[in-house]
């Protein structure tokens, strides 16, 4: 175990590596001049012309600006945005957690769907529930994002009025900035309406959660069915119906421990497929996270802002990715002994 943590702790280095190098390699691909594109500064006096070519090491050669790029990433210094003229670590830091908040509780409620219907529809195989559960996630599985986005905010807050179509929380409610994840500000915090923010703030979540949930709970629930049909004809499972057990005892026991081990490192994925899906799903409800901000740079060709917004996703989805994958390892004994993994 301890050499396949190191293996994907050298590849996690790697890729990091590879990004790293991508990402300082997109300041020269951008139009313009690389120092501008590097700094953030769009107007560069006769002063500031000299002290920013020296901390850039501009005039140097590539390897020497690129150990100054990392050494600017790891001091927290990603720029300054063209559109803002504000930090871009700062922003980053700033809206992340929106992102983060958005696609954890729209995980959750995938795990909390996706895996006992994906049980009820192996234990039912070829069967009534099992053919509605999958004409289902069928469906969910085709909807395209953003048109099911929009029939949703058309149903439940145009039409009915039930939910608000945008935002995270609405502007009579000022919430503190302490973590950046809404709903733990608002417990954590001292406002005397604090319930009823916490409320409005459920309340603006819930149809983005639901939008960005279909997905992965379609998966989810098609990856447990197949996972739970494969562990249903093994050897041990026939053994232990042929001792008498009951159905349920057999579901619960001796499929469900091993049925749910393949899933871990799904869930995983989805994550940062989630992570993905929310740059779409903000950007249509107005969800003040990471991915509709740097949308709206793209539009505004704020490259510096471009930059830090793509280093910080792709390293965030690329940790989660590892991190599940050795998770998976962990809890899944027989697989340690298997080396399908070694490079």
């Amino acid at each position: 175990m301890i050499h396949y943590v190191l293996r994907r702790m050298f590849l996690l280095l790697f890729v990091l590596f590879s990004l790293s190098v991508l990402t300082f390699s997109l300041s020269f691909l951008f139009p313009g001049d690389p120092l501008n594109n590097l700094s953030g500064y769009q107007e560069i006096t006769v002063n500031e012309l000299a002290i920013l070519e020296d901390k850039y090491k501009i005039n140097s050669d590539y390897l020497t600006q690129y150990i100054a790029f990392l050494r600017r990433i790891f001091s927290g210094d990603l720029g300054i945005s063209f559109n803002s003229q504000a930090p871009v670590f700062e922003q980053v830091n700033r809206i992340f957690p929106a992102t983060v908040e958005l696609a954890v509780y729209s995980l959750l409620v995938s795990i909390i769907i996706g895996i006992p219907l994906g049980i009820i529809s192996a234990y039912y195989h070829r069967r009534l529930p099992d053919t509605v559960i999958l004409t289902t996630t069928l469906v969910g599985y085709s909807l395209p994002v953003f048109w099911w986005a929009l029939l949703i905010i058309f149903t439940f807050s145009l039409h009915f009025g039930w939910f608000p179509s945008s935002g995270r929380i609405g502007l009579v409610y000022e919430v503190p900035h302490i973590s950046g994840f809404i709903l733990l500000d608002i417990l954590r915090s001292d406002i005397i309406y604090k319930y009823e923010a916490l409320r409005n703030a459920l309340m603006h979540m819930a149809l983005p959660t639901l939008v960005l949930t279909t997905y992965p709970t379609t998966v989810l629930i098609r990856y447990t069915r197949g996972s739970m049909l494969n562990v249903l004809e093994t050897n041990y499972i026939k053994t232990a119906r042929a001792k008498g057990l009951s159905p349920f005892q057999v579901l619960l026991h001796h499929g469900l421990r091993n049925a749910l081990l393949p899933v871990i490192r799904l869930i995983g994925l989805q994550f940062s497929s989630l992570i993905t899906l929310a740059m779409i799903t903000e950007v249509i409800f107005s969800w003040p996270g990471v991915g509709r901000w740097l949308i709206e740079s793209i539009y505004q060709r704020d490259y510096p802002a471009i930059q830090g917004g793509l280093l910080a996703i792709t390293t965030f989805v690329i940790i989660v990715t590892i991190t599940s994958d050795i998770l998976y390892k962990w809890f899944n004994p027989v697989s340690r002994t298997q080396v399908d993994g070694k490079f």
